[in-house]
């Protein structure tokens, strides 16, 4: 879980500079959890791992440069992210097109999220990002997931804010006839099942 805080980060981050195990650990929990969502949907299959790490390599070795509050962090963190990822794909010689197994999901909960249901729900609505075209999925990722506003994003992705809103608008749009047809499928089952059933005799 956890404990940092756009107030505290400042102080975290000069003591992280001087090598203070503590200070790292706490930077490392407010970031890795969302890595890790975020590398488990957009990367290739089995190496959001490997990317996730060296991404923290890239990291310690920038993190005496960077300058900023938290939000600058997440975009210095995500920039990285993506472009190691991209080298990854590239490396891979294939976008991948396979869905995410839920079992990689379940192997990592959202940090300070104790309820299962939330787990299970999110685990779920992530498993269906990976069906988006790529574009749509990575904004709602950084957006929703990583909790980044438009401007970061769009400046981790290279667009225009106001083209990330449209792209967040499209992909949740796209997930919600998604939810909404499975729905129906569910309902359509169920009340075939029930017009089936014998009556019950005494």
């Amino acid at each position: 879980m956890s404990d940092l805080t756009d107030t505290t980060f400042g102080g975290v981050l000069a003591a992280a500079r001087l090598g203070e195990d503590r200070a790292v650990a706490a930077i490392w929990r407010d970031v890795h959890p969302r890595l890790l969502r975020y590398l488990q949907v957009a990367a290739p299959r089995a190496a959001a791992e490997d990317i996730a790490s060296d991404v923290w390599l890239e990291i310690a070795g920038g993190l005496g440069r960077f300058d900023g509050d938290r939000q600058a962090f997440l975009r210095f963190a995500f920039t990285i992210c993506r472009r190691r990822m991209i080298d990854a794909g590239r490396r891979a010689g294939r976008r991948r097109t396979d869905p995410v197994p839920p079992e990689v999901f379940a192997a990592h909960p959202v940090a300070g999220d104790d309820g299962l249901e939330a787990r299970v729900a999110l685990d779920a609505a992530l498993e269906r990002l990976a069906s988006l075209p790529r574009d749509q999925a990575d904004v709602i990722l950084l957006r929703v997931v990583v909790g980044l506003d438009a401007d970061s994003v769009g400046e981790i992705l290279g667009k225009r804010p106001g083209t990330v809103r449209v792209l967040q608008h499209r992909g949740l749009g796209r997930l919600a006839a998604v939810l909404a047809a499975e729905a129906s499928v569910t309902n359509e089952r169920r009340g075939t099942i029930l017009d089936a059933d014998e009556p019950l005799s005494a």
